[in-house]
């Protein structure tokens, strides 16, 4: 058996003992490192300059015509058909090609135009 005690002393506090629980969690930061590459291509054109010549030459041939002497008598002959400016042959005496006339004559040579 217990006895009840008489007197009742007060209490005695002693201080706080701490007790530190640690939980732990886990948390994921990305970090996040671009980087970027840039292909260049270089393109070139390397110009070359040709300068060719050709040469040509012409000859060009005219003719005159001199009164050396009184002129002589006319032949009886029929009417003239009136022609611009007579008629012009080349050096050699034969027609040009193509002239009124004298289509197919062989011979000559063409004459420039300006």
């Amino acid at each position: 058996m217990h006895c009840k005690p008489n007197h009742i002393l007060p209490a005695v506090v002693h201080p706080t003992k701490c007790c530190v629980n640690n939980t732990f969690t886990n948390n994921i930061v990305p970090h996040i490192h671009p980087t970027h590459t840039t292909t260049v291509n270089h393109v070139n054109y390397e110009h070359q300059h040709f300068f060719p010549h050709t040469q040509s030459s012409e000859t060009v041939v005219t003719n005159t015509q001199a009164n050396m002497g009184p002129a002589p008598a006319p032949f009886p002959t029929a009417p003239a058909v009136p022609q611009m400016g007579g008629t012009p042959f080349t050096a050699t005496g034969q027609f040009f090609p193509g002239q009124a006339g004298m289509s197919g004559m062989p011979g000559g040579f063409p004459f420039r135009k300006r």
